[in-house]
């Protein structure tokens, strides 16, 4: 049994989908710099290949690299800093 004050110290997932296409370079740029401002962190990033999708491509073909967060459907575009990640990782 865990001690009373790590009992209710329960990590939430956080899920992050990275909308991306082959060869592009700023989605990788992206990539990058996304695991590297979010080391450690309780996160998931899930990479998309929009090419596959012409839903997908209507609504990101001319603006990806397109960040994501999931559970509140908020999302930052390209370009986008290491605080507008924090941001979104943190947002309520």
């Amino acid at each position: 049994m865990l001690p009373p004050n790590k009992q209710s110290c329960i990590c939430q997932m956080t899920h992050l989908t990275l909308y991306t296409t082959l060869g592009c370079h700023l989605c990788e740029q992206a990539e990058a710099m996304i695991k590297s401002c979010l080391p450690g962190s309780t996160y998931e990033l899930e990479l998309v290949e929009i090419a596959n999708s012409d839903e997908l491509m209507t609504a990101y073909g001319v603006r990806i690299p397109v960040l994501r967060r999931q559970d509140i459907a908020q999302e930052i575009g390209w370009p986008f800093t290491p605080d507008d990640i924090q941001n979104l990782v943190n947002a309520t």
